[in-house]
């Protein structure tokens, strides 16, 4: 069975790091584009920053400068360094992708998602 799970979130100061982890794993063939989304408490979810296979990232305008996305392809694992941290970062950060099985099925997959708090 095929999972996402994401780690790495957790209370920090407003100006500090944190380093989120996004692992799949289950019979997997190949894992397309991956994703970053958050969501805030009475908010919608929101894209954060994606990477593609081969690398091609994108940001959502406030995190550009502060967030990197990035992926370890042996690994079946993505990150998001985030650093400059803001109060209003606060949310629970998912991870979600589509990735192809051992059956050839194409689906997209949600992990449970990771909270992240940033005190002021």
């Amino acid at each position: 069975q095929v999972q996402l799970v994401e780690s790495g979130g957790g209370l920090v100061q407003a100006g500090g790091s944190l380093r989120l982890s996004c692992a799949a794993s289950g019979s997997i063939v190949s894992i397309n584009t991956m994703r970053w989304y958050r969501q805030a408490p009475g908010k919608q979810r929101e894209l954060v920053a994606t990477i593609t296979r081969g690398g091609y990232t994108n940001y959502a305008d406030s995190m550009k400068g502060r967030f990197t996305i990035s992926r370890d392809n042996a690994k079946n694992t993505a990150y998001l360094q985030m650093n400059s941290l803001k109060p209003e970062d606060t949310a629970v950060y998912y991870c979600n992708t589509d990735l192809r099985d051992d059956v050839g099925t194409l689906r997209n997959y949600w992990g449970q998602g990771t909270q992240v708090t940033v005190s002021s």
